[in-house]
């Protein structure tokens, strides 16, 4: 069985304007019938009773520019929702040119494995997180923002783990409601380090839009580090990365 989990119908709460029907057999379904999930879910994304008051997900498909991507996704990292910034990452490399995709990608691929470990699964984060290290090191502007462990501009040559690029989204890991929900990857005991939430100042300038790659890499595959090992508790609030340099 597959260790990532499969994604699920972005809907639930707030569904941007889009009318939704129902089928003859009870399937919540938008306009143009494409299948949606009604259930509520938390603020980390995890699925509640039916009934029950959840967190609105993120309209689907919307166009931001990247600033207004990076301030929307800063905003829901800080609010401890990195599910829902995944969402936000998500729409920017499905709208954006290709030559970003990786930025994009990466981007969600380390929100999806903060919310992995502030779920509880710790090996399941601790691995995407490394991933979306992998493609953001890779990726455009990586090199010149000197961010760790990035092919360089002369050679091009990328990490063997990085995922191929043109990933689906089911490639990013996206966190459903599938096996590999809280609990069904066992934990072990890590070590603590430093704070996570601490920007790296390795890399000598930013990356495209401001982002801090070099300072983004270090941080994942930190907390990775001490996810991965089991026994910490991961706040998502409070791991919450900077985005970009001149954040506050």
């Amino acid at each position: 069985m597959s260790d990532e989990p499969s994604v699920p119908d972005r809907s639930g709460g707030d569904n941007g304007g889009v009318n939704r029907t129902t089928s003859d057999r009870g399937r919540d379904r938008d306009e143009e019938g494409r299948a949606r999930s009604a259930r509520p879910r938390d603020g980390l994304g995890r699925p509640l009773p039916y009934g029950a008051e959840g967190v609105p997900r993120q309209p689907e498909g919307v166009v931001r520019d990247p600033g207004a991507t990076l301030r929307e996704a800063q905003r829901l990292l800080d609010a401890g929702m990195p599910f829902h910034a995944h969402e936000v990452f998500e729409d920017a490399w499905k709208s954006g040119p290709e030559a970003e995709r990786d930025l994009w990608q990466g981007l969600a691929q380390l929100a999806v494995g903060l919310t992995h470990a502030a779920r509880g699964n710790a090996a399941g984060g601790a691995r995407l997180l490394r991933r979306g290290a992998d493609r953001l090191a890779n990726g455009p502007g990586a090199a010149e923002a000197g961010a760790p462990g990035a092919a360089s501009a002369e050679s091009g040559t990328p990490d063997a783990s990085s995922p191929e690029p043109g990933a689906s989204s089911s490639e990013t890991g996206t966190p459903g409601t599938s096996a590999s929900e809280p609990g069904a990857s066992s934990s072990e005991t890590g070590t603590p380090g430093t704070s996570a939430s601490e920007p790296s100042t390795s890399s000598p300038g930013p990356g495209p839009y401001g982002i801090d790659v070099g300072g983004l890499v270090s941080w994942a595959r930190e907390l990775a580090g001490r996810a991965g090992g089991g026994g910490v508790v991961v706040d998502a609030a409070v791991e919450a990365p900077r985005l970009r340099r001149d954040a506050c």
